[in-house]
């Protein structure tokens, strides 16, 4: 297999592609151009990655790699770009799958195009940010294989190209986060599903294990001198996927339960955010709405004192009173002295109304005039999340929270950002200023926000924001992204000590995305991935035909406890994870499995591995690199 990137993830997928599934790699990496300039670390970052899994590792240029040692399982190539004289020399002809993730979705589209030409039954895997343009590339490039291999089996289509989202990914586990305080979320069949962590049973009864139990969680879980499923006190760790037998023995650990996802928390307020249906609730302030109301509650109650003293008919009181209020009547000389007072109320009640008029108007024209800018966050907003950075996974978890109805404020740096344009669109609160500056935080009122995502793309920016946001807010829910693992493990240890109390959570996206990635590689449709502690349990689609683990097995037999289990099955006839795609939830044990059937499975990595027929050469611990 082949992996082409310039970044983390590349290094992570080629790293789960050699330890779960045991393949033989080749890694393309672009040469630096001005070394330096280069970035700390690259080779120390593939030394470190691989050196555990190899006993060398092979770096040169392609021309030199045509020597390499056989059996090296792993090679490392530095090429200026990715070409057709590349491709070749780093055997995409032999190649079962080749992963574009380059972090340009111009550089994967041009290699795309020049891989499906030289080998048109190549399993594709592209990186592409644009959700639009990859749905076209996967048609095009599946079309362009079945007119190369006409024999093709078409099933074989579906896994031909994939075209995935490392923001689109992780966006899910990130938004999760701030909604439950999980990242333990997974989409399938259009619901939107996360394992919740749930305390080891006070009483002594069996907690509802919802749609399915995912984990046993370890003793270290709420310990805040311990790390995330690393033994500590002879602690064992997570068991992933137990049976029942073993969730009955350990009444004393908590459990991962998989169950709908829901949000508990204050939703969007329609006169903060122009969310309501009514025109006039996004034209006019509250205030301006209330005056309002109080001249027609006094027009309406003198026309009914009107109809009452005059006794004329209700419609022509209503006329005789608007024409007062607007002073175009005929004064009420020589009448009833109810009728003089009324009529002089009416006057009053009309020089009222002229400056609520035109301060009606000046709020609808304020109001068209700013439609197409930031808003500000109003001063008397809480209970919302903090979102810093609108670059390619910020725009994402925006997205995703306000299909939550979830109130945010964003902060931005960068005016010209990728997300600002969806938030201005989308009528979101933005703070445009750097988050290390006085005052930039306070304007997002952090103080009486809910949760804190720091998502820029620099680590000491994101820990410097939490840092601050935790002295103001002691309790505040936080979620950084960071890159370095070491670094989170540490920050992620720190702030839990020091703030044993609050929920702190340090991701990675290049970790949350790699497992779905090297997923797609071989060949199955990965629907998400969900961390445990410090693995990973991913949800996958498979086909029932042809696999013998699977095939004319009951829903109970199917299960293998620490590798797999049967958790849905699809109902529909579109591909899993796609409109149109049912899945029917709960499944009866004694359900028989046929071969037409479609299922989605929740796998620990090495047991997915197992159950599309691969195996690792040696055995590897099922733990999640990244934080």
């Amino acid at each position: 297999m082949i992996v082409c990137g310039d970044d983390v993830l590349a290094h992570r997928l080629a790293g789960e592609l050699h330890d779960v599934y045991g393949e033989r790699i080749t890694l393309l990496v672009p040469t630096p151009r001005e070394p330096e300039r280069q970035a700390p670390g690259r080779q120390g970052l593939a030394q470190a990655l691989f050196g555990r899994v190899t006993a060398a590792v092979i770096r040169g240029t392609v021309g030199e790699q045509r020597g390499a040692t056989p059996g090296r399982s792993i090679r490392v190539v530095e090429t200026a770009e990715v070409d057709d004289t590349v491709l070749l020399e780093a055997g995409v002809e032999q190649a079962a799958a080749l992963a574009l993730v380059h972090d340009d979705d111009e550089t994967n589209i041009r290699a795309a195009l020049a891989a499906r030409r030289l080998n048109p039954r190549l399993r594709l895997v592209i990186r592409l940010y644009n959700r639009k343009l990859g749905q076209h590339l996967e048609t095009l490039l599946d079309q362009a294989a079945a007119v190369a291999e006409p024999c093709l089996d078409p099933k074989l289509l579906d896994a031909t190209t994939t075209v995935l989202s490392d923001a689109d990914t992780a966006a899910p586990a990130l938004a999760a986060t701030a909604v439950a305080g999980t990242s333990k979320v997974v989409q399938a069949g259009g619901l939107l599903l996360h394992a919740v962590e749930r305390p080891p049973s006070t009483d002594g009864q069996a907690a509802d294990p919802g749609l399915c139990t995912l984990a046993l969680l370890s003793a270290t879980t709420n310990d805040p001198a311990g790390c995330e499923g690393s033994e500590h006190s002879g602690d064992e760790g997570p068991r992933l996927l137990p049976d029942d037998r073993a969730v009955a023995a350990a009444p004393g650990r908590g459990t991962v339960a998989l169950e709908a996802i829901s949000y508990a928390g204050p939703t969007l307020s329609a006169n903060r955010f122009g969310a309501s249906a009514l025109p006039v609730a996004s034209l006019f302030s509250r205030r301006l709405r209330w005056s309002l109301a109080g001249v027609a509650a006094a027009v309406g109650g003198i026309a009914l004192a009107t109809w009452l003293t005059t006794g004329d008919h209700p419609l022509h009181a209503a006329y005789l009173t608007l024409l007062d209020i607007f002073a175009i009547g005929e004064p009420a000389v020589g009448e009833a002295t109810s009728r003089q007072v009324l009529q002089i109320l009416a006057g009053f009640v009309g020089l009222l109304l002229l400056p609520v008029l035109i301060a009606a108007l000046l709020e609808a024209l304020g109001t068209f005039r700013t439609a197409t800018s930031l808003r500000r966050p109003p001063r008397t907003l809480s209970g919302h999340v903090v979102l810093l950075g609108l670059g390619k996974v910020g725009t994402r978890v925006l997205a995703r929270l306000r299909r939550l109805d979830i109130p945010v404020v964003c902060v931005e740096s960068d005016p010209e950002a990728r997300g600002i344009a969806l938030a201005r669109r989308l009528r979101v609160p933005t703070v445009i200023g750097d988050v290390t500056e006085e005052g930039v935080l306070e304007a997002a009122r952090v103080h009486r926000a809910h949760a804190l995502l720091a998502l820029t793309s620099i680590d000491i920016t994101n820990l410097e924001a939490a840092l601050y946001a935790r002295s103001v807010k002691p309790d505040l829910r936080v979620a950084l992204r960071l890159y370095d693992d070491d670094f989170a493990t540490a920050v992620h240890r720190t702030l839990r000590t020091a703030h044993p109390d609050a929920l702190t959570r340090s991701r990675s996206v290049s970790h949350l995305a790699a497992p779905a990635f090297a997923g797609a590689m071989m060949g199955r449709q990965i629907l998400g991935a969900i961390p445990v502690e410090r693995r990973v349990l991913l949800f996958a689609a498979v086909e029932v035909a042809d696999n013998p683990l699977l095939a004319d097995r009951t829903v109970a037999e199917a299960f293998r406890p620490g590798a797999w289990r049967v958790i849905a099955l699809a109902t529909g006839s579109a591909p899993l994870g796609r409109p149109g795609a049912g899945l029917l939830w709960q499944l009866d044990p004694s359900r028989m499995l046929a071969p037409g059937d479609r299922v989605v499975v929740a796998a620990t990595r090495r047991g997915l591995a197992e159950l599309l027929g691969r195996r690792p050469r040696q055995p590897v611990p099922d733990a999640a690199g990244g934080a």
